[in-house]
């Protein structure tokens, strides 16, 4: 079988159709959303089965379906791998001087601003009537909005949202009511936010809340689906990439693409389909893919240990009131023998689950528990064990929780087990002795996305809630940090507001990479200035301090530095 990441049978799910577990489930129409990795033409299965199949590239589909023909999809020759969806969670946590940005606006030597480069926010949306993001004139810097969330002609090449380009954008600015033209708005104000860390001109504030490349150009991608629930599934983000990466490549414009969302739903090895399709983006055209590492670095939210063999080990977690559902995600070699019990706080018990049951409802009065062992796909030799917890009504008891683990025969014996990330669980929920190591969410642990941590830049101090490194594999993320607490940046409505966590600290990489695209690209200094090349420049002008060995796990190669890593670029060049 091709099935990849949390795939099964589709028999049973009726228990877990509002699930992390059933995130590609859509229950307007009763069909399945999936991802896949295919080869050659994909025409026979969509013609076989009845399907429909939305290219992203030439290795990388989603395919909407029927359940009845989630099985039969996996047995095509066409069909190498796939995988479902899993839901992304974003969180909010003189910045531009202490990452040397704001040198690069001002020294003769570079005097950068991002002009005639694409800035690409996927996000919650943008105000696009907020003064930031308006050239002098009061015209939008915006080129494109794709609300996903709305309704109207979607791009070409996509069948769901509405697209807004520049004239109609101007259009509703010279209205007196803008919204009543052009009704898009980030409600929550989180992309707001990041594009303007990495985009903002300051024009709210006279000029003095500037962001990192407030001459680039924008691109806005509001994730989501039109009437579905408040979270991101990962394959919108992936319909988002290459929108982004397309249009930047129709404008013949190098693009610094923002991510500042993440799962804890993974192997947080870089080896899902969702992450090696946008190390496979990151490569296309002349295109720079820049993750925030995640909030999770405090949040008690990872466990790591190791057994040998015939041995066992229980590893005790809390919950909070309140949660109606959550999952457990547990990681190890494939090689070897666990077997897993959950045991809730009032006592009852799944029973231990075994290989043979590999795919197991369990009723325990209210709650029900599905849990089932992963297979090793033909790019990950490890295996995933999988709980979703579900309150059938109400919600699900809280207080200590219990894992039992019980190992036969072991070679590695070494295992990884992950919470949802605080967005999903709250900072309530947490193990009793957890590991900060690998706390780094998906897709930060991708290859090809420049991976970024979070400090104080006022104390020179990490930030606590910094996702870290290093991957489950021992790759060497996060690349660098960037300031993340207490940083003032647009919101929706006009104005600023103060805003925390790496989710912020990774706009101003984003915006850091626009000036390097644009002094490297648009100047003529360097034209092959994007994806691995900008990433080594950036590490090797990173700032480092004294007692720290680095690369770590938690600062990366060290502290963003624009300035260091422009003329370290400079020297090499001449």
């Amino acid at each position: 079988m091709a099935w990849g990441d949390n795939m099964e049978s589709y028999d049973d799910d009726l228990l877990f159709a509002g699930s992390e577990l059933n995130a590609g489930f859509d229950e307007s129409d009763g069909t399945w959303e999936v991802i896949v990795k295919y080869n050659g033409d994909l025409a026979a299965v969509e013609d076989a089965l009845g399907v429909r199949a939305e290219i992203l590239s030439e290795n990388y589909a989603i395919i909407t379906l029927d359940a009845s023909k989630m099985d039969e999809l996996a047995y095509y020759p066409e069909i190498e791998h796939i995988e479902k969806p899993k839901n992304l969670i974003f969180s909010l946590r003189d910045s531009i001087s202490r990452a040397c940005i704001g040198i690069a606006h001002s020294d003769l030597s570079y005097h950068l601003t991002g002009k005639g480069v694409v800035v690409a926010i996927a996000d919650s949306g943008i105000d696009y009537t907020h003064p930031d993001f308006r050239n002098p004139d009061g015209t939008s810097r915006i080129l494109f909005i794709w609300d996903q969330t709305g309704s109207g002609k979607p791009p070409q090449g996509f069948s769901y949202g509405i697209e807004y380009n520049d004239s109609d954008l101007n259009k509703a600015l010279k209205h007196y009511q803008p919204f009543s033209v052009i009704p898009e708005m980030d409600y929550i104000g989180h992309g707001t936010a990041v594009a303007g860390v990495a985009a903002g001109n300051g024009r709210a504030s006279g000029g003095v809340n500037v962001g990192a490349a407030p001459e680039a150009s924008l691109i806005a991608v509001r994730l989501g689906r039109h009437g579905e629930r408040s979270f991101v599934r990962n394959t919108e983000l992936m319909r988002a990439i290459k929108y982004c990466i397309d249009k930047a490549q129709s404008l013949g414009m190098p693009i610094s693409l923002n991510i500042s969302y993440g799962t804890n739903n993974g192997s947080h090895d870089g080896n899902s389909l969702f992450e090696t399709y946008i190390d496979e983006m990151a490569q296309k055209w002349k295109t720079s893919i820049i993750a925030a590492s995640g909030n999770e670095g405090s949040a008690g939210h990872h466990y790591a240990s190791a057994l040998g063999s015939f041995e066992s080990k229980d590893v005790d977690f809390y919950t909070t009131d309140g949660l109606r559902s959550f999952y457990i995600t547990f990681w190890q070699n494939f090689t070897d023998e666990f077997f897993l019990e959950l045991i809730l706080p009032n006592g009852r018990a799944t029973g231990e689950i075994l290989y043979s049951d590999q795919d197991r409802n369990i009723r325990l009065g209210d709650i029900a528990v599905r849990a089932f062992y992963g297979q090793p796909s033909h790019y990950n030799e490890n295996q995933e064990i999988y709980f979703q917890v579900e309150a059938i009504k109400g919600y699900l008891p809280h207080g200590l929780w219990r894992i039992r683990i019980r190992s036969e025969q072991v070679v590695e014996g070494a295992f990884d087990i992950w919470l949802p990330v605080t967005e999903e669980v709250t900072s309530g929920t947490a193990f009793t002795l957890p590991d900060t190591s690998t706390t780094l969410t998906l897709p930060s642990s991708a290859q090809r996305v420049v991976t970024v941590g979070g400090y104080d830049y006022r104390y020179g101090s990490l930030a606590d809630f910094s996702g870290r490194g290093f991957t489950r594999t021992g790759g060497i993320k996060p690349d660098l940090v960037a300031p993340s607490v207490n940083i003032l940046a647009p919101k929706t409505g006009g104005g600023y507001d103060s805003y925390t966590g790496t989710s912020i600290a990774a706009p101003f990489v984003t915006g850091a990479v626009a000036l390097m695209m644009q002094w490297g690209i648009v100047q003529g200094n360097d034209p092959f200035l994007y994806g691995q090349r900008v990433k080594a420049f950036l590490k090797s002008g990173t700032q480092k301090s004294p007692g720290i060995e680095y690369p770590s796990p938690a600062w990366g190669y060290g502290t963003l530095c624009l300035k260091n890593s422009l003329d370290h670029l400079a020297a090499y060049l001449n």
